[in-house]
């Protein structure tokens, strides 16, 4: 299958040439230095900008490279293979944006909404798959997103948008398996850690202010953060309190074509159309080609409080609060060609002309001029909020130098509502001369609509939608554990944890939208909109074609039909589909237990356990059979032994190999679970769609190995390998099956006149065979500190990830189909930053890069294999000048490349464009103030 990444600059041959330029440039310093120990010319004994040396000549190391060296020091002290990023301080973090900080480590990529950061997948596997615990405890946010964005987040990926950087000081990715981690995951682990008051030496204040503009949109936004802490009672006790505020007003344009469908014979068309004998039953369209134009509009506050309280050098206990809340408005303006999408029934493709075309080699009818088109106009207004508290309790108590117990409880909640979904559409019906050319540049279509865009005269009200959600997730968490140094080269660990989680999730909608007695009529009696009731949409960064078109005016039409009333026509019911929810106890326990010794002359350490984990789930749904509904629960329980090992063996002091091998499982996503499901009976044909409550967790085997050379302070140069052995995978698709073997009740065939042992298709998600991945990682970093004077101020980190993966997918009939990358894998990623760190000035430009990666397997439309997404390349670049002591400036540009995104649909023979969107360039101006 050909894929399309115009801008792949994949950098192995970079990236090996600045590891062996840099090797080598170290190699002959310390050959130099070695030749001439009493050597005193400038690069050995020049203090750079970066080092104050105080009377003991003692090297305090500040900045980006300090937080590099912290990270590292994580990384080296862990027995598994970990990644880490450390804030040297509030305002300092190396993002904005969390999931854009995680994308800086090896294996890691993000998925972006809105031009920023949302979710985050680890050695290709997706978002779902990765864990997130805010200190120390698991914890899911969800927000809400555009469709093509993925719409409101009902699943078990963490949506990192919802916090603002400045929130956190630390964040560890676990890459492999341990027992005293508890288990969910398949990717990594995600640890996210709020400040502390003992992190600081006594009082701390620091406020950090920002000027953002976006180059789109146009539009300066302010964005604060600020810290303050303080410890008394000579360091016994110790309060903080941050707090965090942004506004982001973003603007994103660009095209769509609603898929690519065939028809029958004449392509689908009117069999009177002139065109008629070059197309056939083959030949691809799109279903509705428009231009798309989002403006996003979005507040977020954030605020950690921790208290710390030490009363005796073997006691001690922390209390941590974090809120979050992120407030939105989207407005979506769309113009669109519907006939395309739209069946006989609906005056739509049938009766469309085929006057001209251009058909491609591989059958996609990419240029058509049309007649007896509808043409249909779209102003979408969301208005969404998400709410996030924690609180957590921790201590610990030493009864002896050897043996201690800690524990912590704490809850956290993330609550979604979207209470106002609304899109009002104006049609304009049977236009003739309409035409699309998707012959130039595939993802810009030129479109000319047959009529002038920009008049608002002529227009059809055609339907009213409101369609209102909410999603709550809660987690409440218990945990004891114990340590016992059992000897000085043995130590045993051990512990048992509690967890509930619940997952809640409601939609509301009218009882119809496009029946004629649910669309209102205007003073004059019919449904022509008036042209007082239209405005204008213009696109302003994406050439379009046309670039400026008529919408209907949604607060007008809002408010003169109090559509928000939720009575007569307007009035809101549940929609049974995606009302559901989950719940899940879990019970853990884990032994593990820690050592050191040597293997000959090397040596050796490391940790070994088991945990047991037992999980009781609970799935509730609406299910209808024929068209009454009937509430339904399904309960399962199903337990996992997952035994760990993680091995270091120091071959030199500074010269590590890792070994880790682990059994893992990650629970089945939530919308997969719901027993929500139509059943339709309907002469022959019988059907079940909806969830599937008895999927079994995803499990895996997994083995890591890992090669660390810490060549000099600071520095680093890895190589680390992976492999995973998914035994099952879940995936949506057809299948054919006995009734009686669905776990479904019997009580949902009651009146159908079907028996428990009838064959029924379902269109349910199943288990599937899994499959291999296969990985290796390469991460390197150093500063220069063995360059001459100034030059010794600069480093760089550079790594490289290639992830392959097997998995084993099937056709809507169950039978195999594809076997390939998973979905949401991009097999080459990698990341460069070249940093400067001077006493007052310090700077680093990035480059982040991902290769084009699988959105659905099999397609959705026939004909086609895959959908997929372009890879990407973003760059960002950050400048800061210290004042003084107290005051520091910065400047900071993101995506200084303008990079887009582009997804589309493939086959054999090609690719054909599905969506294509830009959000510009964004740059912030800082002044930065430290007590």
């Amino acid at each position: 299958m050909q894929t399309r990444n115009n801008r792949r600059k994949t950098p192995v041959t970079v990236l090996a040439l600045s590891i062996g330029f840099a090797l080598q440039m170290n190699a002959m310093s310390a050959f130099a230095q070695e030749a001439n120990p009493a050597d005193t010319s400038p690069a050995t004994s020049a203090t750079s900008e970066s080092e104050d040396v105080d009377t003991l000549g003692t090297i305090t190391v500040t900045g980006y490279r300090a937080s590099l060296e912290k990270a590292l020091d994580i990384k080296r002290g862990e027995a598994g293979v970990v990644d880490a990023i450390v804030a040297e301080d509030i305002g300092k973090f190396p993002d904005l944006n969390l999931a854009e900080s995680l994308q800086r480590i090896p294996g890691v990529v993000i998925t972006r909404d809105a031009g920023e950061g949302r979710n985050i997948s680890v050695r290709g596997l997706g978002p779902d798959f990765t864990r997130v615990r805010i200190n120390g405890m698991e914890a899911l946010t969800t927000v809400g997103a555009s469709d093509q964005s993925g719409g409101s987040n009902r699943g078990r990926g963490f949506d990192f948008n919802v916090f603002a950087s400045d929130l956190f000081s630390q964040l560890i990715v676990r890459k492999t398996a341990s027992a005293e981690v508890e288990e969910g995951s398949l990717g990594a682990t995600v640890d996210l850690r709020t400040s502390r008051p003992f992190d600081y030496d006594g009082f701390t204040m620091v406020t950090n202010t920002q000027a953002s503009y976006g180059d789109m949109a146009g539009k300066t936004d302010p964005r604060m953060a600020a810290l303050i802490s303080n410890t008394w009672a000579d360091g016994k006790f110790g309060a903080l309190l941050s707090v965090a505020y942004s506004e982001r007003r973003t603007l994103e344009e660009g095209t769509g074509s609603g898929r690519w469908a065939g028809g029958t014979s004449n392509g689908g068309f009117n069999a009177a159309s002139p065109f008629t004998p070059a197309l056939s039953a083959d030949t691809f369209h799109p279903r509705f080609p428009r231009y798309t134009l989002m403006e996003h509009d979005q507040k977020r506050i954030g605020v950690t409080a921790a208290l710390q309280f030490k009363p005796t050098d073997r006691t001690q206990f922390a209390l941590d609060a974090l809120y979050s809340k992120i407030d939105a408005t989207r407005d979506e303006s769309y113009i669109e060609a519907i006939s395309f999408s739209r069946g006989a029934s609906q005056g739509g493709k049938p009766q469309t002309i085929v006057r001209d075309g251009v058909v491609d080699p591989n059958g996609a009818l990419v240029y058509g001029l049309f007649d007896d088109v509808d043409v249909r106009s779209e102003s979408r207004h969301d208005e969404w909020n998400t709410v996030f508290k924690q609180i957590g309790l921790e201590g610990q108590h030493e009864f002896t130098d050897n043996f201690k117990i800690s524990g912590k409880v704490g809850t956290s909640s993330s609550e979604h509502e979207n209470p106002i979904q609304t899109t009002i559409i104006m049609d304009k019906l049977n236009v003739d001369g309409y035409s699309y050319d998707y012959r130039g540049d595939m993802y810009k279509p030129v479109i000319d609509y047959g009529i002038d865009p920009t008049d608002g005269t002529g227009w059809t009200l055609a339907e009213i939608r409101i369609r209102p959600q909410w999603v709550k997730n809660d987690f409440d968490t218990a945990q004891l554990d114990f340590n016992w140094n059992i000897s000085p080269s043995f130590r045993l660990k051990g512990g048992v944890q509690a967890k509930d989680y619940k997952f809640a999730t409601k939609e509301w909608r009218r009882a119809s939208e496009t029946s004629t007695a649910s669309i209102p009529t205007f003073a004059d009696g019919t449904r022509v909109v008036p042209e007082d009731l239209t405005e204008l949409a213009r696109l302003r960064g994406v050439s379009g074609s046309p670039g400026t078109w008529i919408i209907p005016d949604y607060d007008g039409v809002a408010n003169l039909f109090d559509i928000y009333s939720n009575s007569g026509i307007f009035a809101l019911t549940e929609r049974a589909v995606n009302t559901r929810s989950v719940e899940e106890e879990d019970r853990g326990v884990y032994l593990q237990g820690e050592f050191s010794t040597e293997l000959g002359s090397v040596p050796l350490s490391g940790n070994f356990g088991v945990r047991y984990v037992r999980t009781k789930q609970s799935s509730t749904g609406i299910a209808t059979a024929s068209g009454t509904p009937v509430a339904t629960t399904v309960s399962r329980e199903y337990s996992d032994t997952l035994p760990s090992m993680n091995l270091v063996a120091e071959i030199t002091p500074d010269f590590l190999i890792r070994l880790g091998a682990a059994k893992v499982m990650s629970r089945p996503g939530l919308g997969s679970l719901t027993p929500g499901v139509t059943v339709n009976v309907s002469g022959g044909a019988r059907t079940v769609s909806g969830g599937n409550p008895n999927l079994d967790p995803i499990r895996a085997k997994t083995v890591d190995l890992g090669f660390e050379w810490y060549f000099q302070e600071g520095a680093m140069l890895g190589l680390g390998l992976f492999y995973k052995d998914i035994e099952s995978f879940v995936q949506t698709t057809r299948v054919v099956l006995p009734y009686s073997s669905s776990g479904l009740p019997a009580s949902l065939l009651d009146g159908t006149g079907a028996g428990v042992n009838d064959d029924f298709v379902f269109s349910v998600p199943l288990n599937t065979p899994g499959g291999e991945l296969t990985g290796l990682e390469a991460n390197y970093t150093q500063p220069f500190t063995f360059l001459p004077g100034k030059w010794a101020n600069l480093g760089v980190q550079l790594n490289y990830t290639y992830v392959d993966s097997q998995i084993q997918y099937l056709t809507s009939t169950g039978a195999n189909s594809f076997k390939t990358d998973l979905t949401g894998l991009s097999k080459h990623s990698w990341n460069a930053t070249l940093f400067y760190e001077g006493k007052r000035f310090s700077g680093r430009i990035s480059a982040t890069n991902r290769d084009d990666f699988l959105l659905q397997v099999p397609a959705t439309e026939a004909g086609f294999d895959v959908h997929g997404q372009t890879g990407t390349t973003t760059v960002d670049a950050s400048i800061r000048w210290k004042i003084d002591d107290q005051w520091e400036v910065s400047l900071e540009g993101i995506n200084l490349t303008d990079e887009v995104q582009e997804s589309w649909v493939a086959n054999s023979g090609g690719q054909l464009p599905l969506d294509y969107s830009e959000t510009g360039r964004q740059y912030l101006l800082g002044l930065r103030y430290k007590f």
